[in-house]
C-alpha cells in the first residue's frame, strides 16, 4: 500500500526516537499524530497532533487509527494487543508478532534458538531456590536481566556467585529473569537492517558500540572490524528479519567473541540508538528509512559518506545548570542533536553529538576531545 506524502502517518511513543522519526517524516512532506501518556513527550512537542493517552487505551487507539493512513512504533513495549486492534483498521509496521518476540527475553532468546541464530549460554530463573544451586553454576559469573522492560542496563545485575545471584533475584523483585554467561569478548556491534513489505532489504554500516553502565556511551562508523566480520553481520542480521518475515526498521546487537564468534545479543524492532549516525553520515537515515517502509516507498541508499563517531549526553551533564555548547557548536564536522527533554536526571539520554571525518580514527580522536572537553568544562556557571 503506498501512502502519498501530505497524508498523517502514527506513532506510538514519544521519545527521542519519536521525535527523530517525526522530524524525518515531515522532512519528506508527511504529518505526525503521536500517542504517548506523557504530556510533554520529545516526540508530541514537535508532531502535527499529539493524543495524550495510554497505549492500551482503545478510544486514543481509535482516534489515532481513524486519522492515520499507517503506524508504527517507536519502541518495543508497546502492549501487541494494542498493534493487533490497529492492524485491524490500517497499515501497522512493524507487526504485534514481531514486536511481542522482542519485547520479551525469554520469547527473544526462544525464537533465535529455535532458528539456528548463535546466542550466549543461557537459562530461564524461575526464582527457586532449588533450580539456582543445581543448574546455573555453569552460567556465573554472568548478568541477571528481568524478562521485560529493561533497558540501558535498567533490570539487570552482575552476578558472580550462588551468593549474588540469589541476592540480586530479590534485588529484581524475583520476576522472571533470564541469566546470560558472561563471554569474553572483543567488542559489541550492531547492524541495522531495513525490510519492506515485498521482502526488499538493505542494512546500513555496521557499528562499533562501547557501553559504560549499561547505556550506550559511542558508536564507531564502520566498526573497526574485518570486512569478513562485518558481511557476516549483516548476512545475518538479514536472516532474523526474514525469519520473522519483518517490516520496518530492526536492528540485531551482536557480541563478537575474542576467537571471532559472533552471537546475537538482542534484537530490537525499531531504529536504534547506535544508528543516529545515519542523520548526519548516511545518504538515507534510519528514520527516513522507517518512514519509506511504512508508506510503501523505495529503500534508500544506506552508504556513508563519511566515517563517524556519535557519543551519547546523557543528563549528569547538567549538574551545574545548562551545559555550554559552544565548543560543540564551533567544530565544523560536528552536528548536535538535542531531545528537548525538560528534566535532566543521572543516565537520562539527553540529546547526543555526532563527529564526522575521513576515518574513524579521525572522528573517534575529534569525539573524545569534545566529550572530555564537555564533562571538564561543559557548563555555563
Amino acid at each position: 500500500m503506498l501512502v502519498t506524502p501530505g497524508e498523517m502517518l502514527g506513532l506510538l511513543g514519544g521519545g527521542q526516537l519519536g521525535r527523530m522519526f517525526t522530524k524525518a517524516a515531515q522532512s519528506l512532506g508527511y504529518k505526525v499524530t503521536v500517542l504517548d501518556p506523557a504530556s510533554e513527550s520529545p516526540a508530541g512537542l514537535v508532531a502535527d497532533n499529539f493524543i495524550c493517552a495510554d497505549y492500551a487505551d482503545n478510544h486514543a487507539l481509535l482516534e489515532l487509527s481513524t486519522h492515520c493512513a499507517a503506524i508504527t512504533t517507536e519502541f518495543e513495549n508497546i502492549p501487541a494487543e494494542s498493534l493487533n486492534e490497529l492492524a485491524k483498521v490500517c497499515v501497522v509496521s512493524p507487526d504485534a508478532h514481531s514486536v511481542s518476540i522482542a519485547q520479551n527475553r525469554i520469547s527473544e532468546k526462544k525464537f533465535l534458538v529455535e532458528n539456528n541464530f548463535s546466542v550466549v549460554p543461557f537459562a530461564i530463573i524461575d526464582n527457586t531456590e532449588e533450580r539456582v544451586k543445581i543448574n546455573h553454576t555453569n552460567l556465573l559469573p554472568g548478568i541477571l536481566k528481568i524478562c521485560q522492560f529493561g533497558y540501558d542496563g535498567k533490570g539487570q545485575r552482575r552476578v558472580n556467585s550462588e551468593e549474588e545471584l540469589k541476592a540480586a533475584i530479590d534485588d529484581l523483585n524475583r520476576e522472571i529473569c533470564v541469566l546470560e554467561r558472561l563471554m569474553p569478548l572483543s567488542c559489541e556491534i550492531s547492524v541495522i537492517v531495513a525490510r519492506s513489505s515485498d521482502g526488499g532489504l538493505i542494512s546500513f554500516p555496521v557499528s562499533e558500540n562501547q557501553h559504560v553502565n549499561g547505556i550506550l556511551n559511542i558508536s564507531i562508523i564502520p566498526a573497526r572490524i574485518s570486512a569478513q566480520l562485518a558481511q557476516q553481520a549483516k548476512d545475518i542480521a538479514a536472516k532474523v528479519a526474514e525469519r520473522l518475515n519483518y517490516q520496518g526498521v530492526l536492528c540485531v546487537e551482536f557480541f563478537v567473541l575474542e576467537d571471532g564468534q559472533l552471537l546475537i545479543n538482542e534484537i530490537a524492532p525499531r531504529p536504534h540508538n547506535s544508528g543516529h549516525y545515519s542523520i548526519d553520515a548516511c545518504f538515507t537515515s534510519q528514520f527516513e528509512q522507517q518512514v519509506r517502509v511504512m508508506c510503501g516507498l523505495p529503500l534508500g541508499n544506506t552508504e556513508m559518506h563519511s566515517a563517524a563517531v556519535m557519543v551519547n549526553i546523557l543528563g549528569d551533564l547538567w549538574q551545574k545548570g545548562e551545559p555550554d555548547w559552544s565548543h560543540v557548536l564551533e567544530q565544523p564536522s560536528t552536528k548536535l542533536h538535542l531531545y528537548g527533554k525538560l528534566e535532566a536526571r543521572p543516565d537520562r539520554k539527553m540529546g547526543h553529538f555526532t563527529v564526522l571525518g575521513k576515518t574513524t580514527d579521525m572522528a573517534l580522536s575529534k569525539a573524545i576531545e569534545i566529550k572530555c572537553h564537555l564533562e571538564e568544562h561543559g557548563n555555563r556557571s
